[in-house]
C-alpha cells in the first residue's frame, strides 16, 4: 500500500528552505522521495512570507518548482498547510521571542508531529533547516519522541554564495544568471543543494502508548517520558503515612494506604502476584493496624467482615485495587504507569501485584 509521505518543516523569514529541501528530496537524491503533502510551522510573519513567495499564483516559487520538475505536480501545498503559531488566546504570533512564545511553539510542533505520526502507513520527513534555533530543536526533539522507523530528520545544505541569497530558491531546470548582494554575477548551474540526514534516537518503542495517545503539552510529554525512562522508586513510610512515587507524594486514605503498602511489601520481598483466594488478610490487617490502631472503628469493622467471610471476597479485593489505581492516575497522570497494581493472567485466575522490582521499593 502506498504510504502517505509528508514533508514537515519549520520556517522563519527564509522560505527558500522549502523549495531547496524539495529539490534535494525530489531531484538531487536517488532514489527520489516525493512527498504527498508539505506542512510548514512558522510565525505570523513567516506564514505571510511563505504564502507570498511560495504560493502566489503568478510568482510563487513552489509553483515555479512544479513547472520545472513535473514530479512535484501532485504535492498538496496550500495556505491551509501553513501553520502559524498562536498565543494562548489564539492570536497568531508575529515572532517567537519570549519564554511564553517558545512554549506555544513547542506545543504546536508537538501536536502536529504527534498527529502526523499517528497513522501507521504515513511516512514523515522533517526538516529543521529554517526558523529560529529553538524551533528546530523542538521539532527534532518532538520527532525523537514520536518517530517510527520510516521517519527521517534532515537539514538542507546550499553551497556558497547561493546560501541565504534572496533570489535563489532552487536550481531551476534551465540555469540562469543571478547576482549576489554586492552585485557579483553567479550562475545557478554552479549551485549545489545537498541533504544532510541527521541520525536521532527513536524513543517511541520505549514509551507507553498513553504518552502519545493523550493530548498534552510538550513539557508534559517530556516529563512523562523522563519518568518512564528513569528507574522507578517507591517509598513507603507508614509512621508518617507517606507514599512517594518517584518525585511525587501521593495521598491515600488509611485503608487504601495499608492496602497499597501490603502490595509494596510483597514486591519488596519478591513475592509473586496473588489472587484474592490465596491472599492472607492478616498481612493487610497488620499494616492497617499500624496506621490507625486496632481500636479504630473502621479497622474493627474491616477485620470483622474479613473474619466472617473467611478471607477476601473477589469484589472487595478488586475494588480496592481499582480504586487505588484511579487515585494514582489522578495524582500522577502518565507517570503513574510503573506504580499501578497490575493484573496478570486470565479470569478467573487473575492475579494482582506491583511490577516494581525489590530494589525499587524502599521502606522507611
Amino acid at each position: 500500500m502506498h504510504q502517505k509521505r509528508i514533508l514537515l518543516a519549520v520556517t522563519g523569514l527564509s522560505p527558500q528552505i522549502v523549495t531547496e529541501t524539495l529539490y534535494a528530496l525530489c531531484v538531487a537524491q536517488s532514489p527520489a522521495w516525493v512527498p504527498d503533502a508539505i506542512h510548514l510551522i512558522t510565525s505570523q510573519d513567516g506564514a505571510e512570507r511563505a504564502r507570498l513567495s511560495l504560493l502566489d499564483p503568478v510568482a510563487g516559487q513552489f509553483h515555479a518548482f512544479c513547472r520545472d520538475y513535473p514530479q512535484a505536480l501532485g504535492i498538496a501545498f496550500t495556505p491551509a498547510h501553513i501553520h502559524a503559531i498562536a498565543d494562548r488566546n489564539g492570536n497568531p504570533l508575529a515572532d517567537i521571542r519570549t519564554p511564553e512564545d517558545n512554549a506555544q511553539a513547542a506545543d504546536t510542533i508537538h501536536a502536529l508531529v504527534r498527529e502526523f505520526t499517528a497513522e501507521p502507513a504515513s511516512e514523515l520527513h522533517v526538516s529543521i533547516a529554517g526558523g529560529r534555533k529553538t524551533m528546530g530543536f523542538y521539532l527534532g526533539y518532538c520527532l525523537s519522541l514520536a518517530a517510527r522507523p520510516q521517519d527521517r530528520l534532515s537539514h538542507v545544505l546550499v553551497s556558497e554564495p547561493f546560501e541565504s541569497l534572496p533570489d535563489f530558491y532552487y536550481p531551476p531546470a534551465v540555469p540562469r544568471l543571478l547576482h549576489t548582494r554586492d552585485g557579483r554575477p553567479i550562475h545557478t548551474a554552479d549551485a549545489r543543494v545537498m541533504l544532510a540526514e541527521i541520525p536521532f534516537v527513536r524513543l517511541r518503542p520505549l514509551l507507553p502508548a498513553a504518552v502519545l495517545a493523550m493530548r498534552q503539552s510538550f513539557s508534559e510529554a517530556v516529563a512523562a517520558t523522563q519518568v518512564h525512562l528513569e528507574k522507578p522508586a517507591l517509598r513507603v513510610d507508614l509512621a508518617r503515612r507517606q507514599l512517594t512515587c518517584g518525585r511525587s507524594a501521593v495521598a491515600l486514605p488509611p485503608q487504601l494506604l495499608a492496602w497499597y503498602a501490603w502490595f509494596a511489601r510483597r514486591a519488596h520481598c519478591r513475592q509473586a502476584p496473588v489472587r484474592h483466594t490465596d491472599a492472607d488478610p492478616g498481612e493487610f490487617l497488620s499494616l492497617y493496624a499500624q496506621l490507625v490502631g486496632i481500636d479504630a472503628v473502621d479497622y474493627e469493622r474491616t477485620a470483622e467482615m474479613l473474619a466472617e467471610e473467611g478471607g477476601f471476597s473477589k469484589e472487595f479485593f478488586e475494588q480496592k485495587c481499582a480504586k487505588i489505581n484511579r487515585l494514582l492516575k489522578n495524582a500522577l497522570g502518565l507517570m503513574a504507569t510503573p506504580y499501578l497494581i497490575a493484573s496478570t493472567g486470565r479470569r478467573p485466575l487473575t492475579r494482582y501485584g506491583l511490577r516494581l522490582q525489590a530494589d525499587e521499593v524502599v521502606w522507611e
